[in-house]
């Protein structure tokens, strides 16, 4: 089977800020710009930022959007979330653990971008939480607004 890469566009307020909080603070990989989008690689997969005239307002939680990279490597992780305080990246939570002593325990932080977009960066103790470990019904913070 070929490659296959994720795709994401969102909105954005500025091409500027954007670019140094995508290229500068995450590491991505700068591609194409125009005067109304930038073309990003974030860990091989291509984002595309859209300049909006409309009103970006903050979210008040995580849900129901956000988006980011799940890492099968918590050193990479740890690496991100190091790099992303390094930079002086707004954390919108801070490095954390959910679901301690279970099967879908993983490491997560959540970044907020000049645009308000939330993401998130994770990595599961057990590989099996990614797509498996059914018998769970948690999904997310229960207590989060949505």
């Amino acid at each position: 089977m070929s490659k296959i890469l994720f795709h994401l566009a969102f909105p954005v307020s500025d091409l500027e800020s954007t670019k140094r909080f995508y290229v500068d603070g995450l590491g991505c990989e700068l591609g194409r710009e125009s005067d109304s989008a930038v073309t990003l690689g974030l860990r091989g997969h291509q984002l595309v930022a859209q300049l909006t005239s409309q009103t970006l307002e903050r979210q008040k939680g995580i849900y129901p959007r956000h988006f980011g990279l799940v890492f099968t490597s918590e050193k990479d992780w740890q690496a991100l979330a190091d790099r992303a305080k390094a930079k002086g990246l707004k954390f919108y939570q801070e490095p954390r653990r959910r679901y301690v002593g279970t099967r879908i325990e993983h490491a997560t932080f959540f970044l907020e971008d000049p645009s308000h977009n939330l993401l998130e960066f994770k990595h599961y103790k057990h590989e099996s939480a990614i797509f498996g470990e059914r018998e769970f019904a948690e999904v997310g913070d229960q207590d989060e607004p949505r």
